[in-house]
């Protein structure tokens, strides 16, 4: 499963790591260090960051290697490239009902509103626009909570009446003032879907979030609907209401598939156009076997396809240039069962690869050499491919708000059978430590030089080494036992399995193992991520929580949990210490082995929780350590973040890519760099806008 906001722990620690590209440019030589060079030049004259609101800044990342592809490879990238571009509507309209009708209203404003534009109330209108734009809707991208505009219902009517030469999204029929009237209280009345994704277990899950995969049910009837269909017996079961929005009608409960002539078919179509270029491009004949399969499967919606389709996308390991593009990660359905849909464009960088190559060549020792029970382990590690790659085009939930990590397809029987596809985007890796260079954030939350300066010097590598483990090896090791399925941890599966993916990695980074494979220099690397990894589990994350908050998204539980058990179980022997140093708080590290052990020691129980399938105890153990806030010390933090102006989450701005034709035929593609977020928001609602 993929890590999908692993880039919100990187846009936090990342201002303390970046320092490490630059040692890595000093000791490169040869060839490297000229590509090193090259990377510094760049550093000095790109502009990394180009817009900063509310809690978000806006970074552009560069594709290097693009130049030196293929003209047809080029070719394939700018057609599955405008494929990814084509889903944006699709994923506004998923994460809320309404979305698509709010987005069109700003934008319409943005470009026809003809009063004052220097006001403060324009510019707070700006900052709620762009943040609708950055969370593909009306609800925060990482919290879920309903963004509330900090103009008033007044203004946003004298907006809609001053602006001329555009078309609002009005019904057939309705008026001016019956459309302000509708749209007034959805956009300003906090009560009013107030979150996309209710995680509170003693509430309707279904009927208190706001996503657009149910309409009418409760979440009984949801759940009593699939367990009439699901076949727990089927030992290669399909991914039941994976591609459909299940609503109530007329009495009966309905699944909308999404497909070619089904729902958001006007979207698809246009996907499909483009994958069918693509197809004809293809590197080869498997990956033109895969795109044709993927069209296949966005023409009917069947999940058996979408399988066929995973399992050849899995066996494609020799193509340099791959790609995602589906309905695929549950992280939005409050139940873990409907995914929303995302691509991504991208092509292999055969030199940081060969550092995964290592890792993934030797699965099988780390399945066996895992502290879970025997019971759990993978017989054989099958087909654990990895690579690290150079994004190319970020689409749909991968868009504005990007990972840094992915390993698919999810399906575990996918995985025992046929392995799966573990990638590192590196060059978003490395934007966001450019971006984050000199950054007053490393100073202030660590305790003192001497862990400071070894984040700087090993914490980039170490960080990067951490995300291979947790996606090539972590998401696809253990198993579940016969009967047992994911969903059956029903709302925790997100966070449990981040939380064990995560906990396969913290434990071995520190092994041995990882010096000698050359993986990683030495002992102090691993150190520099355990140092991080604590640091912003117990502490540094709550920047991103507002005062008076639960944690509520799944990778940031995944941390809290980690983090609080190890320091709650290590206390006796203060193998974590809370300290004060100046009137400020820090979480030191005294003993990294037995922490260590202490990382076994869960991840051992969540494999357990995991395979068993074991409701309980996963409610049990994300309530009690990955949910709750501290006041006091998160009260701190906010203090100190605040002082130092900076923003806790980044998301970027696309390429663009422009074809070179010569008789009808492309012979090139160029690559731009664009640094205006306002006009690649506005282009894109009205470019690539079908529904």
């Amino acid at each position: 499963m993929k890590k999908i906001l692993i880039l919100a722990l990187i846009s936090v620690i990342a201002v303390c790591v970046a320092a490490c590209r630059k040692e890595a440019e000093k000791a490169a030589s040869g060839k490297a260090g000229a590509k090193a060079e090259a990377k510094t030049e760049a550093k000095q004259t790109f502009k990394w960051q180009v817009d900063q609101f509310a809690d978000i800044r806006i970074l552009r990342y560069q594709v290097p290697g693009f130049e030196e592809l293929t003209p047809r490879q080029k070719e394939l990238i700018y057609y599955l490239s405008e494929a990814a571009l084509w889903g944006r509507d699709i994923i506004f309209d998923q994460n809320y009902k309404h979305n698509l009708k709010i987005r069109k209203t700003l934008d319409a404003i943005v470009e026809g509103y003809q009063g004052d534009r220097t006001t403060p109330d324009w510019e707070k209108f700006m900052v709620y626009t762009k943040r609708v734009w950055f969370s593909n809707g009306i609800h925060h991208h990482y919290s879920s909570d309903k963004i509330l505009p900090e103009f008033s219902p007044e203004y946003f009517e004298t907006l809609v009446r001053g602006s001329q030469g555009v078309t609002f999204p009005l019904e057939p029929g309705q008026s001016l003032n019956d459309f302000i009237a509708f749209l007034k209280p959805i956009i300003f009345d906090p009560n009013i879907d107030a979150k996309k994704v209710c995680q509170d277990p003693s509430r309707d899950l279904v009927a208190n979030s706001a996503v657009n995969f149910y309409e009418g049910l409760t979440q009984k009837e949801v759940e009593d609907y699939y367990a009439r269909i699901i076949n727990k017996n089927d030992p290669t079961p399909i991914s039941y209401g994976l591609n459909s929005r299940l609503v109530k009608r007329d009495g009966k409960i309905v699944e909308e598939v999404y497909r070619v002539g089904g729902k958001y078919g006007p979207a698809i179509e246009k996907i499909v156009y483009w994958l069918e270029k693509a197809a004809a491009a293809a590197e080869n004949d498997l990956q033109r076997q895969v795109i044709e399969k993927l069209i296949e499967y966005y023409r009917s919606g069947d999940l058996k396809t979408w399988d066929e389709y995973s399992i050849l996308w899995v066996k494609d390991t020799e193509s340099v240039v791959d790609f995602i593009n589906g309905f695929i990660e549950v992280y939005n359905d409050p139940l873990g069962m409907k995914a929303s849909w995302e691509a991504m464009v991208n092509f292999k960088n055969p030199e940081a690869t060969r550092r995964v190559a290592v890792i993934s060549a030797n699965a099988q020792w780390f399945e066996d050499n895992s502290p879970i029970d025997p019971r759990f382990k993978r017989e054989k590690a099958t087909g654990v491919s990895a690579k690290v790659i150079t994004a190319a085009m970020l689409g749909g939930d991968c868009y504005p708000s990007t990972p840094i990590g992915i390993n698919l397809p999810n399906p575990n029987w996918i995985r025992r059978m046929y392995g799966s596809k573990s990638v590192t985007l590196e060059n978003i890796t490395y934007a966001y430590d450019q971006s984050s260079l000199d950054s007053p954030f490393g100073p202030e939350f660590t305790y003192n030089e001497e862990i400071l300066e070894r984040i700087k010097k090993y914490g980039s590598l170490a960080g990067n080494v951490h995300t291979d483990l947790h996606e090539c090896l972590g998401h696809g090791s253990g198993k579940l036992l016969p009967g047992v399925k994911s969903e059956d941890l029903k709302n925790y599966h997100s966070p449990i399995e981040e939380a064990r993916a995560d906990l396969f990695a913290l434990y071995f980074i520190m092994d041995p193992k990882m010096v000698e494979l050359g993986v990683l220099p030495n002992e102090e690397a691993a150190k520099a991520e355990y140092d991080v990894q604590i640091r912003n589990g117990l502490m540094t994350q709550l920047v991103r929580i507002e005062p008076g908050k639960n944690i509520e998204q799944a990778h940031m539980r995944a941390r809290a949990l980690v983090s609080h058990w190890v320091y709650e179980k290590g206390k006796p022997e203060k193998v974590i210490e809370r300290v004060l140093k100046d009137g400020k708080t820090y979480f030191v590290i005294n003993d990294y082995q037995k922490l260590r052990r202490l990382y076994g020691e869960l991840l051992k129980e969540i494999q357990r929780i995991t395979s068993e399938g074991d409701y309980e105890a996963a409610r049990a153990m994300v309530e009690t350590y990955g949910v709750k806030v501290d006041p006091e010390l998160h009260r701190e933090v906010l203090e100190r973040y605040r002082k130092l102006n900076l923003a806790p989450y980044a998301g970027f701005i696309n390429p663009e890519y422009t074809p070179v034709y010569e008789n009808g035929k492309i012979v090139d593609v160029k690559i731009s760099y664009p640094d205006d977020y306002v006009k690649q928001m506005l282009h894109y609602g009205k470019a690539y806008s079908a529904l």
